[in-house]
Parts: structure tokens; C-alpha cells; sequence
């Protein structure tokens, strides 16, 4: 490992410590760089998120050499059970050669510290409780050279420097708006609330998706935009919550948590979803889809997760991609490192984009055309009740919303899924 020049001073600095960045900290660690992982808030701490974690993000835990077994309080789920338009089915997760054939569900304010301590365990030195404020700018060059903070519960003032920086400081990414980095108005943003209620359906083994929001309150029942989940916890409570695209009429218009009470009260009684068993507030959080700030590289500048949203325009899930992003940056920082000269280092930095668009581009495109059509009910409401009557289709569709398909030798599905992903435009 390279040795720090100061404790203030590293190969590169990672600012947050989500999923994105421990991550992306414990790979640059693993392969000897020296990394500072700043992290604003301290561990345990709790983050909005559904808690279900499909079999791609189980890849990348099972990567980084975290024990995901039962015994370690891991909750293992078979698949997703969709229900909508009259009909309820029930999907296992596709068997695959690249990805494993189950998902998990862990609660955010212990799992994003699981990453953390196992960047830290590789190597990387975090620093809890450190507010990143302004980068440190060359006004020469342009570069960002470290970042200012303030540490510690008396706040002292700080600065950090280093000749690369990572922003995986999620959806508001203070860093990169102020390196003039601003989100595209052109891509689509969701919003995810959630709460936790103590339920017998706790240890349901498969995620539950429901495509129909209902609000039953009023003399006529009204299809709400969005869709909702309940995932079960399997320590006594459920995670209930919904998603809402911004290509939806209402976005603007409806208070979303009282949506979620509204679609809670619409539920059996004795799942126990009513506001006696909630144990904790309803909060919400935006989800930033499909390449929403770019670029991912610039001015020794990287984005990964939501900094760079990251986020999958087909369900709403970021952990996968906050993780692989962080793998692919690290990847690309590494391989930076040990060129020569500035000039070949900033040659190879350049790929970190090219590769994010190889990877995802096509696939997100695909993303931005599904949700402008669900943001319609209308065509929600016609696609659930005309698709979930046909399995086959959606197991085709399972395997679509999840990005979950084989990239060589997979079946016809895959095939499908892959050539469109290839073909379509990598904006």
C-alpha cells in the first residue's frame, strides 16, 4: 500500500460513504492505493431505501468477501411477486451463470456500515463525521486537488488533498454542483417513500411489487401514479413504501406520503399495516435514473451511484449500480495510476465515461423510453392487466426491469434484452 504523506494527504479521496463509495474505496485499497473514505454522518446510520437487494447486488456483496449468510442477518428472498390488474404471480429470480440465483434484504443503517468497515479492513482510512464542504480547485488547471471539511462534533476545519476525487455523495452531491456539474433536466428522477410496520408477513421469502396503487378513501376509487412494494424484513416488520416517476401527471401535485397512507389503508387489516404498527416515520428520497449528471469525468473529478445517477429507470434500484459503478472507478483510477506521465493518466481517466456508456447506455435508453409510458396510469393500468395473464412474458419482463440477464450464452430471452440494450443509443 502507498504510504500517506500525511494524514490529511492520499492517493485519492473518496467523498461518502454509501454503497458508491466504501465500495469504490475498498477496491482502489485492495489494489494499494491510499484512500480517504469521508463520511458526513456516523455509523449506524439511516438511509430511505426499499432494503431489497436483487440477485445483482448480491453479486457485488459476495465480491467484496461479505458474509451474506442468514446467520449475519441476512434475509434471503426466491424472487419477486408482482400483483396488479386482478392477478397475482409469483416469479423466481431467472437461473443464471453470471448472476446467483436469490436476492436479500438487509436494513440500510447497518448494511451501508458493513461496506464501510470492509473498505477499512482493505486498507482505507475513514474519517466519520466529516462534512465535505468546497473543493480545493488549481487555478491554474482547473483540477480539483482536495476538498475542504469540517471534522468531528466540534467541527474543525480541515482540508484534504489528493489528485483524485470521488464524488458518491448521492442524489444532492454538494461536490459536483460545485464543480459546476448540474443534473439533466432531460432524464427522468423518481421518488421513493417508505416506513416499517411490525407485520406477520415479516418473513416473506419473496419481494413483493405491486403495479396498481389504489386509493380507496373517497366515494370512488382512484388509480394513483407510481407503484408500490412490500418486503419483509424477517425481524418482525415490513418495509412498505412506493415509487413515483417524475413523468407522472400528479409528481408535482400529491403529498406522496399521504399516498402511502392512503394505499396502506387500502390493505387486508390483519397484515397489520395501519398506523398503530408503524415504527418509525415515513421518509422519502429522490432517485436520480439513467445518467442523470454528467460528466462521470472530469477535472480529476469522478461520479459514481446517485452523484452520477446511477439509478435503473426500469425499478428504481441503485445499490447494484452505486456498487458496480464503484468497482469500474476503481478499476479505471488504478490502471490511471500506474501510467508515466499526467498526460497518459488523464488518457486513461477519459475511459471511465466510455465504459459507464458501454456498459449502461443503451440499457438506460431503453429505461427513459419504459418510464415516459408508465407515467401514463392509463397504460399502466392496460399493460398489468393484459401482461401478468401471460408468465412467459413476464418472465421476460422480470428479466428486463432487473437487468438480470446472461451476456454470452444466455437463452432467447437474453438474447433479446442484450441486442436491444446494444443497439439503442448510449446518451
Amino acid at each position: 500500500m502507498t504510504e500517506p504523506l500525511s494524514d490529511n494527504t492520499a492517493d485519492v479521496i473518496v467523498v461518502g460513504a454509501g454503497p458508491a463509495g466504501s465500495t469504490t474505496a475498498y477496491y482502489l485499497a485492495k489494489a494499494g492505493l491510499d484512500v480517504l473514505l469521508l463520511e458526513k454522518t456516523a455509523f449506524p446510520r439511516e438511509k430511505v431505501c426499499g432494503d431489497g437487494l436483487t440477485p445483482r447486488a448480491t453479486k457485488q456483496l459476495v465480491a467484496m468477501g461479505i458474509d451474506i449468510s442468514e446467520e449475519a442477518g441476512w434475509l434471503r428472498n426466491k424472487g419477486l411477486r408482482i400483483i396488479g390488474g386482478g392477478v397475482r404471480l409469483q416469479l423466481d429470480w431467472p437461473d443464471l451463470a453470471s448472476f446467483p440465483d436469490y436476492g436479500l434484504v438487509r436494513k440500510r443503517d447497518d448494511f451501508d456500515e458493513q461496506l464501510a468497515r470492509q473498505a477499512q479492513k482493505a486498507g482505507a482510512r475513514l474519517h466519520e463525521r466529516c462534512n465535505v464542504g468546497a473543493p480545493i480547485v488549481d487555478d491554474r488547471t482547473g483540477r480539483i486537488t482536495g476538498v475542504h471539511a469540517k471534522l468531528g462534533e466540534d467541527k474543525r476545519e480541515v482540508t484534504f488533498h489528493a489528485p483524485l476525487v470521488v464524488a458518491a455523495d448521492g442524489n444532492s452531491t454538494r461536490l459536483s454542483l460545485a464543480m459546476g456539474l448540474h443534473r439533466r433536466e432531460d432524464r427522468p428522477m423518481g421518488v421513493a417513500v417508505r416506513t416499517y410496520f411490525t407485520s406477520p408477513r415479516h418473513d416473506d421469502d419473496y419481494l413483493e411489487s405491486w403495479l396498481e396503487l389504489w386509493d380507496r378513501r373517497g366515494l370512488q376509487d382512484r388509480l394513483l401514479p407510481g407503484y408500490g412494494w412490500i418486503f419483509g424484513m424477517g425481524d418482525g416488520t415490513s418495509n412498505v413504501g412506493l415509487g413515483v416517476l417524475n413523468t407522472s401527471a400528479s409528481f408535482k401535485e400529491l403529498d406522496w406520503r399521504e399516498v402511502l397512507k392512503a394505499w396502506c389503508a387500502s390493505m387486508p387489516e390483519d397484515w397489520g399495516y395501519t398506523p398503530d404498527n408503524m415504527t418509525g416515520p415515513i421518509r422519502g428520497a429522490a432517485l436520480p435514473m439513467a445518467f442523470n449528471r454528467q460528466p462521470h469525468y472530469t477535472r480529476g473529478l469522478l461520479l459514481v451511484g446517485d452523484a452520477g445517477g446511477l439509478v435503473n429507470p426500469f425499478n428504481g434500484e441503485g445499490i447494484a449500480y452505486a456498487m458496480e459503478s464503484g468497482q469500474i472507478a476503481a478499476d479505471v483510477i488504478v490502471q490511471a495510476h500506474a501510467r508515466a506521465t499526467p498526460a497518459q493518466r488523464e488518457t486513461a481517466l477519459q475511459r471511465y465515461p466510455r465504459v459507464l456508456k458501454d456498459t449502461y447506455g443503451g440499457y438506460y435508453t431503453l429505461g427513459r423510453a419504459f418510464v415516459k409510458l408508465i407515467g401514463n396510469p392509463k397504460v399502466m393500468q392496460i399493460a398489468t392487466q393484459r401482461g401478468l395473464t401471460h408468465p412467459l412474458l413476464m418472465k421476460f419482463t422480470l428479466k428486463m426491469l432487473a437487468n438480470l440477464t446472461d451476456p454470452t450464452g444466455g437463452d432467447a430471452m437474453d438474447r433479446i434484452i442484450n441486442g436491444l440494450s446494444k443497439v439503442a443509443p448510449k446518451a
